[in-house]
């Protein structure tokens, strides 16, 4: 039915368009500016203009927003490591694969990832992604030392120890990073993988 100023009832309706995908990525963007703990649900519709109830219709709770976009960015990482080029060939050149795929995925997703380092683990989600997060350093610590092994990087540093400075560096993209500026994804990983070779190559 037409309304006062023209528009039909149905139009007014849609008019926010909202699927959950665009419910997550202004979700994901609240968490991150105002911390996970501290979005109400009540923040989440004002953000999004909508109601709260209408949230509920694309998700059952926060917690589920936040195990959505925690999914998507540990499901990138977690794929490169079954990737091809991080089981065959050399351990150096699977390690080296595997940085430059985690800086890829990290820049694609770079809210979600963000919202994946700062975790504090209050909640089950939160704690169920921080395990997974774990897992997937020890398989790079594990390349680490396997590159070690074959004589191609330095053995002077503990495998953990180096994993934990690269993941330090990668990590802190998230921080200062801003896609479209003059520094392009695969420059910023050629520049990753400079830094952390030229440091541990033997």
């Amino acid at each position: 039915m037409p309304s006062s100023n023209g528009t039909t009832t149905a139009a007014r309706r849609g008019r926010p368009g909202y699927d959950q995908q665009s419910v997550l990525k202004i979700a994901v963007d609240v968490f991150n500016r105002h911390g996970y703990d501290a979005t109400s649900m009540g923040i989440l519709a004002d953000n999004l203009g909508i109601s709260k109830s209408a949230i509920y219709h694309h998700v059952p709770s926060k917690g589920d927003l936040l195990r959505l976009a925690l999914e998507h960015a540990l499901g990138g990482l977690e794929a490169i490591l079954t990737a091809p080029g991080a089981n065959e060939g050399p351990a150096d050149a699977r390690l080296e694969f595997v940085l430059r795929h985690t800086v890829a995925v990290l820049v694609d997703r770079l809210p979600f990832v963000t919202l994946l380092l700062r975790l504090r683990g209050n909640t089950d989600v939160e704690r169920e992604a921080l395990e997974r997060r774990r897992a997937f350093d020890h398989r790079v610590a594990a390349l680490v030392a396997a590159a070690r092994d074959e004589g191609s990087v330095r053995k002077d540093i503990d495998p953990r120890t180096t994993t934990r400075l690269i993941f330090g560096m990668i990590n802190s993209i998230v921080e200062w990073y801003r896609p479209g500026g003059t520094l392009s994804p695969s420059k910023l990983a050629d520049d990753v993988v400079a830094v952390a070779f030229e440091g541990l190559h033997s």
